[in-house]
């Protein structure tokens, strides 16, 4: 695992899942860290798991927004197991309004439907995805499951990673990232 400081800010960074979650809803995930600190706790979305149903088409309709079907399509994906029922667009910096968290230099975070609206009608951010739901941890959770439970590998997150088109690539391309060859990897858990 790539050494972490316990009093690091991962935010903007990406978490990948290990082999240690294979049995979970987290199994083979990659998660882009929005917030994260060690009083408060993190918070990040899923960027590879995309979402067949609702179409994209039956969400417009749900949130009342024309033009359906939208003037531009966009990836609607699980953000994670927490609040599933609520809508965050994970975009390019190009747009953003007075709620919009800016993470990094390439990438938001809104819960406003105003990017809703522009991605449908064929603006907005020139990258975005539309996700149900978040991944949360509480203060010092995180960093326990990274350093004492191997549950994650920490990557530095780029544009590709986060907004690639093929979201089953993105695991491996991770890993791969930090050195780790995800065929070598056992769900083994303890401490060296």
């Amino acid at each position: 695992m790539p050494f972490i400081s316990l009093g690091e800010n991962l935010t903007g960074q990406l978490l990948v899942a290990s082999p240690v979650l294979a049995e979970t809803e987290f199994a083979q995930t990659v998660i882009y860290l929005c917030a994260h600190s060690t009083e408060e706790g993190a918070m990040g979305v899923i960027v590879n798991r995309r979402l067949n149903q609702p179409s994209m088409e039956d969400l417009l309709k749900q949130l009342e927004i024309t033009p359906n079907p939208p003037q531009r399509l966009f990836g609607v994906g699980v953000g994670g197991p927490v609040e599933p029922g609520r809508g965050f667009v994970l975009h390019s910096p190009e747009w953003s309004e007075g709620s919009t968290l800016m993470t990094t230099d390439f990438a938001g975070l809104s819960v406003s439907l105003d990017v809703v609206r522009e991605l449908a009608a064929g603006r907005g951010p020139r990258q975005a995805m539309m996700l149900l739901g978040h991944a949360g941890w509480t203060a010092g959770q995180l960093e326990e499951e990274i350093v004492h439970g191997n549950a994650w590998y920490v990557a530095p997150a780029t544009e590709e990673l986060v907004f690639g088109a093929d979201p089953r690539r993105k695991w491996v391309n991770a890993l791969t990232s930090v050195g780790v060859h995800p065929a070598s990897l056992t769900q083994a858990v303890g401490e060296a």
